[in-house]
């Protein structure tokens, strides 16, 4: 396929996450959560006493503080642990959310407050003394946006299937994914080296904090399961690579994950001297002025600078030596999470919301996550080989949903089995009769399933609801410590790299054996 010049995309990547934060999916969703008045709930543990509220037999605590706020003399550094709250601490409204460019507020989205102040938890917990296993939800955005109260991510329903659903907020953007020690370090110990970790660290804080307090909350600090999708996915499948991390979770949930989105520190540091570059023309000010300009001019710089950058996603973790001494998949592969369960998968086609159900160019650099435009174009064109029934549409919303989620996954769960790990793997076939998508297993779809609020507005929405029950119940299954499964799936047996059997999520669920094998097989040696 020759490469066009790229014509208007419906949407693009940092516009779907800087914009479609899922609120407008929970509004769409098939039902509201009927709520009865909430009550008072008060809760002792070791960082404080938090007052937060039970409705429907489900205890809540919202704004629940694992660090100090990472602001002032604290910007750009590694978290610091929270101090205990004195007295009793309101829980009962959500916090604000980490810095990001915000362009517009989705229909039926709140206003969302920004703020450097965002390192909180926010806890939904059945009740009962338990203790009851814990599910760590990290939200996605591309790791500039989102937000840990989105509404779907509302954890009543997890809590009354009996799990304490905690979400988690973190530093996003240059604030989090940004190493800073090439622009503000001047002295021999690096003050600032490594703040492309920052993201993870405030992380690894939180489950700490979960490690320490959770069992006041009624939750077992021995079976915690860490998860996400999208950006929260490759969080996820990052931090099983990071070696100070194992101790504190016992197995993972990956949905459109994958761990290749991360930093040599060479290429971390053209990314910061870039941004460096971008902020001296767009602020007129120094370097050093990053530490204490306001944090909305520096959102300013960056949205600058994400619309000029030639790559996908720059802002990223990064092999800094310390937190991360190599690649994620290396040190996964070498038996990081030996002994821990996987469940790990991706949606059959990813980037059509992105590049759009009919892309009418070739991919160009930004639609990559992690090859080059010219490795990609030799993949591209071998495609047609193996799928010769396909449009070069489909074809293209195919390779790139491979490029960027599919086979990063695939390595993922290869990798964690050669460590003496043990992996269920599925994909998501399934897809809507009607809109714009209608006929896609598009990026997010899978999100309503998994939080049991399938799409309200889906032509074909009985069947969605159905499915959405199934997988709902399998997740609960799993972070109970079970196989997953539900009534109406078929038995799912654990991964294996010789027959590959993936559960194939659709209107019928099927098991099927190495799914795509030729198509995985094109990237062998590539990615």
């Amino acid at each position: 396929m020759k490469n066009q010049i790229s014509s208007r995309r419906p949407i693009s990547r940092r516009a779907f996450v800087t914009r479609a934060s899922l609120a407008a999916l929970a509004f769409q969703s098939r039902h509201a959560l009927a709520l009865d008045a909430p009550v008072s709930a008060t809760v002792r543990a070791p960082s404080g006493t938090f007052r937060g509220e039970i409705a429907n037999n489900v205890r809540v605590f919202r704004g629940v503080p694992f660090a100090e706020p990472p602001a002032g003399a604290l910007r750009f550094r590694p978290p610091v642990k929270a101090k205990p709250s004195s007295g009793e601490r309101d829980a009962t409204h959500f916090p604000a959310s980490a810095m990001q460019w915000h362009e517009t507020i989705a229909p039926g989205e709140p206003p969302i407050t920004h703020s450097e102040d965002c390192l909180y938890l926010n806890i939904w917990a059945p009740e009962g003394n338990g203790p009851f296993p814990v599910f760590v939800w990290i939200h996605g955005g591309g790791f500039v946006s989102g937000h840990a109260f989105e509404p779907m991510y509302d954890g009543t329903e997890f809590a009354r299937a009996g799990i304490v659903l905690i979400t988690v907020g973190y530093r996003l953007g240059v604030f989090g994914f940004l190493d800073l020690g090439p622009l503000l370090d001047e002295k021999a110990e690096s003050e600032y080296a490594g703040s492309a970790n920052n993201a993870l660290r405030d992380i690894i804080m939180a489950l700490e904090w979960v490690r320490e307090n959770v069992a006041s909350f009624g939750g077992d600090p021995n079976r915690v399961t860490i998860g996400g999708e999208s950006a929260g996915a490759k969080l996820t499948d990052i931090l099983m690579g990071v070696p100070s991390a194992q101790p504190l979770f016992h197995q993972m949930i990956s949905e459109s994950g994958g761990a290749e989105r991360i930093w040599t520190a060479a290429n971390s540091a053209t990314v910061a001297n870039g941004f460096g570059e971008e902020w001296r023309k767009s602020s007129g000010k120094d370097l050093p002025s990053l530490k204490t300009a306001p944090a909305s001019l520096i959102i300013e710089s960056q949205h600058s600078f994400l619309e000029q950058w030639p790559q996908h996603f720059p802002l990223r973790a990064e092999v800094d030596g310390d937190l991360i001494p190599r690649l994620p998949i290396q040190t996964i592969a070498a038996g990081s999470t030996r002994g821990k369960r996987l469940l790990i998968g991706t949606n059959r086609d990813e980037s059509a919301l992105f590049i759009g159900p009919h892309p009418q160019s070739d991919p160009a650099a930004k639609d990559l996550g992690n090859l080059s435009l010219a490795k990609f174009e030799e993949v591209l064109e071998r495609y047609k080989q193996i799928y010769p029934e396909m449009t070069e549409e489909q074809l293209r919303i195919r390779a790139v949903t491979a490029e960027e989620y599919w086979i990063p996954t695939v390595r993922v769960a290869d990798a964690h089995l050669q460590g003496g790990g043990s992996a269920w793997m599925y994909q998501l076939d399934f897809s809507e009769t009607n809109g714009r998508l209608r006929g896609y297993s598009y990026h997010s779809l899978d999100v309503g399933l998994v939080w049991n609020r399938p799409h309200a507005d889906a032509e074909n929405e009985s069947a969605e609801a159905a499915l959405a029950k199934q997988v709902h119940q399998a997740w609960v299954a799993f972070i109970r410590g079970d196989t997953p499964a539900a009534p109406g799936l078929p038995e799912w047996p654990a991964y294996s790299t010789t027959a590959r059997p993936t559960m194939i999520f659709d209107t019928q669920s099927r098991i099927e054996r190495k799914p795509q094998d030729a198509e995985r097989r094109l990237w062998d040696g590539v990615l």
